[in-house]
């Protein structure tokens, strides 16, 4: 089923304003970002003694519990916009009822990332690992709101993730680029402004600053898979 592509940029102003009528929606990127902030900080003294064995799978638990987290987020977003109360732990209870589902998403969508990824290392040219990153990441970009708010599990919260970009491309292109401009910008802005603080307050802020960036792209996250995706089952 194909609707025609339209770009519904309400989700995006409504955001910054829910964000702050509704904080409760931070406290699990919060959670999130607290536990990447302490691998990230504390992390080399479980890897360095075996030369970094297992940093990549520390990275990707810490992935898995941003995208968790994240689904929950979107769930509470989702009721906001569709103007319920919106609470947390009315989230958090419907989060528990899909968390395998979520969970299941979360390991999907880094496992194709991590193919393409290989399949370009395969290749030998790295420009080809990046594109095909960059192609997996678009396609899949609603997985986590098809699991949370569609009731998807596993390989068909990725599918459902496929079609509904397919439905409405410039949409979630939009919403690539915003996500993309606000995950990577927060750490080149750290690294510009941050250079005169502590450690431990450079992580502490990068974890903040994450945790009020996941909250408010719950929204446009929710808004365009309501949209699209969930019509689409």
């Amino acid at each position: 089923m194909r609707r025609n592509a339209r770009i519904d940029v309400s989700s995006y102003g409504r955001g910054l304003v829910e964000l702050f009528r509704h904080p409760s929606i931070l406290a699990m990127p919060l959670l999130a970002a607290v536990v990447d902030m302490l691998f990230s900080y504390w992390g080399g003294a479980v890897t360095d003694p075996l030369g970094g064995a297992g940093s990549g799978l520390i990275a990707m638990v810490v992935q898995i519990v941003y995208l968790f987290a994240f689904g929950v987020a979107v769930i509470q977003a989702r009721d906001i916009l569709r103007g319920y109360k919106g609470g947390f732990d009315s989230a958090r209870q419907e989060a528990r009822t899909k968390a395998g589902g979520i969970l299941l998403a979360a390991v999907g969508f880094q496992f194709i990332v991590w193919v393409a990824a290989y399949a370009g290392s395969i290749v030998g040219i790295p420009l080809v690992g990046i594109a095909l990153q960059l192609v997996a990441y678009f396609f899949l970009i609603l997985t986590i709101p098809a699991a949370a708010i569609g009731g998807a599990t596993g390989g068909m919260a990725l599918s459902a993730s496929i079609r509904a970009v397919r439905a409405n491309i410039p949409a979630c292109l939009l919403l690539a680029v915003v996500f993309s401009a606000i995950w990577i910008g927060i750490p080149l802005a750290f690294q510009t402004f941050g250079a005169a603080m502590s450690p431990f307050s450079y992580e502490l802020g990068i974890a903040i600053a994450r945790a009020v960036a996941l909250a408010y792209l719950a929204f446009p996250f929710a808004g365009v898979f309501d949209d699209v995706g969930f019509r689409l089952w």
